[in-house]
């Protein structure tokens, strides 16, 4: 039998922060030994993993063509081909019937990400059209640490330009004149902090804003009517966004509202009853956020401009909103769900109406600013996802296209449920399921994976996996935990776990554990939980609490290490994290975070089998958090169980890049809890 690597322990308060020492040699041969480690703990599963793949890449139609998006006089869209890693960007010329054909012979092949990547790690960042449809701005990461290279391509004669700028954060905005191009620039601890413009032909790049408030992040996009370019200034708490006409990008950016600490404010531009007005998401009126407008008269619509068009419901989340020519929409969020209201130009106001009792739904594409139609994106645990066509005027609905699954498949064999869950203060905390219906319906626990996040206010919607049917098909349960701190019941739910209610996550997370057991639906012995990044701490705080509740746990990318990581101000993200879980620096504060954090808590006890997974360039997450909290369980923990850690050591936050390698990552993963379930 092979032996844990066992990671020396150096005199301290951190015994293993010599981890830390990225590219030291000692280090890499730990990871590796690690990874060696990983490979032969699960060599006799290497059949499995292979099957697995297999089952899943059968499911995925691997040459496909996505649903084209008519701008101008082109149909912009993307081909999947057989054994690429990586969809190709098209265009072709627009019909004259209005139809949505792709004419192949007369097609412009934009770029190739599979030429670009020669078999490394590769992730595309910006990519964008210019307004003239002549050139296109891309941005690419080579290894995984989302520092971004420029790149803007001449699309008549194909001849490419790689612009001379460093530390970019992959963001590129075309002003109208299709000469200008705005992009950010990173600090040193990894957040957008410049804006710059710069002017085809140059060399040169003039700074536009510098923003020095550690919190806040800069980010530059155009409006809805694609008449302004605004620039959003955004901590976790507070807003702040200038405006620029996007026909004279030489100007001065302009200040909507001032930032107040604690105000959040978004924007948007575009027609409301025939008139040119500034829409203004705010939440000056309550938590959930109001709508306001001011009329775009060429004035600036400073904040006393504001004019209530509709107000904050303490019940109803107001989460965003699109606009164009012929309505407004608005993004919505009440009763744990998403909800779709349109105002239609000269009509009343609707709901879409979906099948499914949980589900995921977004507007996916508003199109060209004068389109009578939008582009609706909707899926369910059971539900392959659906790009849906909604006629603004009538609400009428067509499905355009459904993510197809090859092979057999009937949605109807896989029941979806919606459970509520009670929390130790009596808290209704919701659960999303899915099964074969037989299983359900059998009434005896079955191995069961539950999933959680609880962060950041961002809502985990129940979304369709191929890959997951390889799990429901051997019988297992998959449920979503839709813990406080995320956003699925609005700003309060989101507020009541951060900061010094951080723990509510944990509390909820194991509330839903304890109701699937005593309902029947699995049981300790068969339970499995996973959780990436803010999701990895509630992994790992839940396994210190209640360890004997779970036989498996997977953590990818965790953020275990807090405690550590938020006293050193010169990682990335730390000093913007402030507001989410607190300053360490002060005494309260670093007593609450010591208290929870999980590297702090590991201690002498059993606890279930556990995989780690870790990207060497992640820049959000370090590796060493991974690294470190494994080699402290494998001196503390007093059980036999499977204990293993992953490095890709040429990834970052979001993995491997290609979608072959990302696929065999979810075959690891599943061939690991089948052999601790048993059923390898």
């Amino acid at each position: 039998m092979p032996h844990a690597p066992i990671a020396r322990i150096e005199p301290g308060a951190d015994p293993y922060r010599w981890l830390e020492n990225r590219d030291s040699q000692e280090v890499l041969e730990h990871l590796r030994a690690e990874n060696a480690y990983l490979d032969a703990e699960l060599a006799e599963q290497a059949p499995l993993r292979e099957t697995l793949f297999q089952e899943i890449k059968g499911r995925i139609r691997e040459t496909d063509l996505s649903l084209p998006a008519p701008w101008g006089p082109w149909l912009y869209y993307q081909r999947t081909t057989a054994g690429d890693e990586y969809p190709r960007h098209y265009r072709c010329p627009r019909p004259a019937d209005g139809s949505l054909a792709v004419d192949e012979n007369a097609e412009q092949l934009l770029l190739d990400p599979n030429a670009l990547a020669e078999g490394g790690y590769l992730s595309l960042g910006a990519f964008s059209i210019s307004q003239d449809h002549r050139r296109l701005a891309y941005s690419l990461d080579r290894s995984g640490d989302e520092i971004y290279r420029l790149f803007v391509k001449e699309l008549d004669s194909g001849a490419l330009s790689e612009l001379p700028f460093d530390d970019c954060d992959g963001s590129m905005t075309w002003a109208n004149d299709s000469q200008t191009l705005f992009f950010g620039e990173l600090d040193e601890t990894h957040r957008p902090h410049k804006l710059y413009r710069h002017r085809l032909g140059s060399d040169k790049a003039e700074l536009v804003f510098h923003e020095d408030d550690g919190r806040f992040f800069l980010h530059c996009y155009r409006s809805s009517s694609e008449r302004q370019l605004l620039l959003a200034l955004d901590s976790k708490t507070t807003s702040e966004t200038w405006v620029l006409d996007a026909d004279t990008p030489q100007q001065p950016f302009r200040c909507l509202a001032p930032r107040e600490d604690g105000h959040e404010y978004h924007v948007d531009h575009g027609k409301l009853d025939g008139a040119w007005t500034w829409l203004i998401r705010s939440n000056q009126a309550g938590i959930n956020f109001a709508l306001f407008q001011a009329p775009d008269d060429g004035a600036t619509p400073t904040r006393e401009r504001w004019q209530l068009l509709r107000g904050h419901d303490p019940q109803v989340m107001l989460e965003g909103l699109s606009l164009n020519a012929h309505a407004l929409t608005l993004s919505l969020r009440e009763g744990g769900l998403p909800i779709i209201e349109v105002q239609p130009e000269g009509g009343a106001a609707y709901r879409v109406d979906l099948p499914d009792a949980a589900y995921s739904l977004y507007v996916q594409d508003s199109l060209e600013f004068a389109s009578p139609v939008i582009r609706l994106r909707y899926e369910a645990l059971n539900r392959p996802a659906q790009i849906r066509q909604l006629e603004l005027a009538s609400g009428a609905q067509r499905v355009l296209k459904q993510t197809p699954v090859e092979g057999p498949f009937d949605a109807d064999a896989y029941l979806s449920q919606r459970l509520w869950a009670s929390a130790p203060d009596g808290s209704q905390v919701p659960i999303s399921l899915v099964a074969r219906r037989e299983v359900l319906q059998a009434g005896q626990p079955a191995p069961l994976y539950l999933y959680g996040y609880g962060a950041y206010g961002e809502s985990l919607d129940p979304w369709f996996s191929h890959a997951r049917l390889s799990l429901l098909e051997r019988g297992f349960v998959f449920a979503i935990a839709h813990v406080r701190g995320g956003g699925e019941l609005g700003e309060a739910w989101y507020r009541a776990g951060k900061l010094e209610h951080k723990t509510n996550t944990f509390t909820d997370f194991i509330a839903c554990a304890e109701h699937l057991i005593a309902g029947g639906y699995t049981a300790a012995d068969r339970l499995a939980i996973s959780g990436g990044s803010a999701g990895g701490l509630l992994i790992g705080a839940v396994l210190n609490q209640r360890p004997e509740l779970f036989a498996a746990a997977i953590a990818e990318v965790p953020f275990v290490d807090v405690l550590n990581t938020m006293q050193n101000p010169d990682l990335p993200l730390t000093v913007t994290e402030y507001d989410e879980w607190g300053d360490p620096n002060q005494p309260a504060v670093f007593a609450r975070i010591k208290a929870y954090a999980p590297y702090e808590n590991v201690r002498q006890q059993a606890y279930p089998a556990i995989l780690a997974v870790a990207g060497y360039n992640d820049s959000r997450v370090q590796y060493w958090e991974a690294a470190k909290w494994v080699a402290k369980l494998r001196a503390n923990k007093t059980d036999h169980n499977l204990l293993l850690l992953k490095t890709d050591l040429e990834a970052g936050h979001g993995g491997m890049s290609g979608r072959y390698q990302a696929l065999r990552d979810v075959a690891l993963e599943y061939a690991f809890l089948l052999k601790v379930f048993g059923r390898a």
